[in-house]
């Protein structure tokens, strides 16, 4: 094997065994009830401080590159995946805590931090936003894993802020680099942040319609390609928003609600596509900043971290939720709870190689402060806050927290196939209410000569009219099937079902077409036979 092919197989074995200790890790962090993403760090942290695994890893550039690439999925992900129906009733406390909560939160740290410990005033400032946003990865792992289905809307809206508040944290981050770097008068922040604002949403909502718009004209042919298309569409919002000086997270975001929350061929395949993706995007962000990591630059810095992660557990984040909640209707355990769930992550960590990248001589470690902050509030935050929600009545145990996300289902969960009437079918002539069917199903529809018919209990079936016959789905029902295909050799070919000993077929399909037999169906060469497995449980 050629040094280069080995080497490129080294890297993949490497890939892989970090992926399954990864899932390892998560499904030994469900049965400890502690945050899953926590053990991607440490994960990362082993595998990059131990000299016997290779060299130490330290390359800022591109772990920056990796994890921006990462996050720009995730906030896709986070956006494609919030049902807006459901979400809707809390958007408003939600958009107010992820613009004025961000800044108000950046704004208290901040002050801590240059008075409480001495930091200089942009430095301090810098500090206060690259903390500012709660974290969307943790807040959904929690409440999905832990199934935290919470009062009053208030999963919804803690899934909404943490969902579009980065972009507001990397907002300020950027305007506090550009003040680092050079002078600056108040109308050149103004137009920074109109460019970032402006340029953002209107990258955002303009792929997003065009998207829309070309799926409308041309029909993909395979789930696949919508998939590669939609992904695209996603990394042309972050790239289009950012080389044009806007907020491509923003962009990305939106783009992400827009089409999750619009009818898509093959959405069904669309939504665990990028939940998956989404999940190992997260796991390589969290594995990537814990290899990159120093762990004697954390504990050097622990102190200051621990000081932080007080002031804006305890202090600024409850004052920025009350202040943005004061003006709804909401009890002081539901302002408790969100101001618990204020949990920081990995945008926070990745602005923070941002920062380092942009401005190298900063007077503090400001990546590995960061990273301290992060590690307290997942692994005390995330592990307290299920407990702290049931302890102040909040908990919703006959909820479902999926009913905020897509892959809920904006659709009943109803299974309808199409029953067509022949000539000498026993229902024509009858009503609906005269028909025997049996338990769990309902017509929901009657087509006749192209007309679409609402259908009720005296509605009268004629003869080649079709139903829309409506049941619960079984879900697995793959386990049971089982099929064959006709060669050119069977002896059946040619034959109808009542002239062959066989299984009952339950379909056929033919040309890439499904039919449903019965005993005068005749068989062909290359029909595919499905019937249900002797054994299938």
């Amino acid at each position: 094997m050629k040094g280069c092919d080995a080497l490129v197989t080294v890297l993949l074995l490497m890939a892989a065994i970090v992926i399954i200790l990864s899932v390892i890790v998560s499904r030994l962090a469900s049965r400890l009830k502690v945050p899953m993403l926590l053990g991607f760090i440490f994960l990362g942290l082993f595998v990059g401080n131990d000299a016997s695994l290779g060299p130490v890893f330290s390359d800022f550039a591109l772990t920056e590159s990796i994890c921006t690439a990462a996050l720009v999925i995730v906030m896709f992900d986070g956006g494609f995946q919030t049902r807006w129906k459901a979400a809707k009733k809390a958007a408003l406390p939600a958009g107010i805590l992820a613009t004025a909560g961000v800044l108000t939160t950046a704004a208290l740290t901040g002050l801590f931090c240059h008075y409480a410990l001495g930091m200089p005033w942009l430095t301090a400032l810098l500090t206060g936003s690259l903390i500012s946003s709660t974290d969307a990865a943790s807040v959904f792992s929690i409440l999905r894993n832990q199934k935290l289905a919470l009062r009053d809307h208030t999963d919804s809206l803690l899934e909404l802020e943490s969902g579009s508040n980065d972009p507001v944290s990397y907002l300020l981050v950027t305007v506090i680099l550009t003040m680092m770097q050079t002078t600056v008068t108040w109308l050149d922040i103004l137009w920074i942040l109109l460019c970032q604002i402006g340029i953002g949403l209107l990258a955002g909502w303009l792929i997003s319609r065009f998207a829309l718009w070309f799926l409308s004209k041309v029909q993909l042919e395979f789930s696949g390609f919508l998939t590669v298309f939609v992904l695209a569409c996603a990394l042309m919002a972050y790239a289009g928003s950012t080389l044009l000086a806007g907020n491509g997270y923003l962009a990305v975001y939106l783009a992400g609600l827009i089409l999750g929350n619009s009818r898509l061929r093959h959405k069904k395949e669309l939504v665990p596509f990028f939940d998956g993706l989404s999940t190992l995007m997260q796991m390589t962000i969290f594995f990537i900043l814990g290899l990159l990591a120093d762990p004697d630059s954390i504990l050097a810095v622990l102190p200051l971290s621990f000081g932080i992660f007080l002031f804006l557990t305890l202090v600024a984040r409850p004052a920025a939720v009350f202040l943005c909640l004061s003006g709804f209707r909401s009890s002081l355990a539901k302002k408790l709870v969100v101001s618990a769930a204020g949990l920081r992550g990995a945008a926070s960590i990745v602005f923070a190689i941002m920062a380092r990248m942009t401005v190298p001589g900063l007077g503090q470690d400001v990546f590995h402060i960061v990273f301290g902050v992060v590690l307290f509030s997942i692994s005390l935050q995330g592990t307290l806050l299920p407990w702290i929600a049931r302890r102040l009545h909040m908990s919703d145990e006959s909820g479902n927290v999926l009913k905020t996300f897509s892959d809920y289902g904006a659709e009943p969960d109803l299974q309808f196939s199409l029953l067509e009437l022949g000539s000498e079918s026993g229902w024509a002539g009858k009503t609906l209410a005269e028909l025997a069917l049996p338990p769990g199903m309902a017509t929901a529809l009657v087509i006749r000569d192209g007309e679409r018919i609402i259908p009720e209990g005296g509605t009268l079936l004629q003869k080649q009219d079709r139903l829309v016959i409506t049941t619960q789905p079984y879900h697995s029902a793959r386990n049971l099937l089982d099929s064959e295909v006709l060669d050119g050799d069977d002896p059946r070919i040619g034959k109808s079902l009542a002239e062959i000993a066989s299984r009952p077929i339950v379909c056929i399909s033919r040309h890439e077409r499904m039919l449903i037999p019965d005993g005068t169906t005749l068989l062909q060469e290359g029909d595919t036979l499905v019937f249900v497995q002797k054994n299938a449980l």
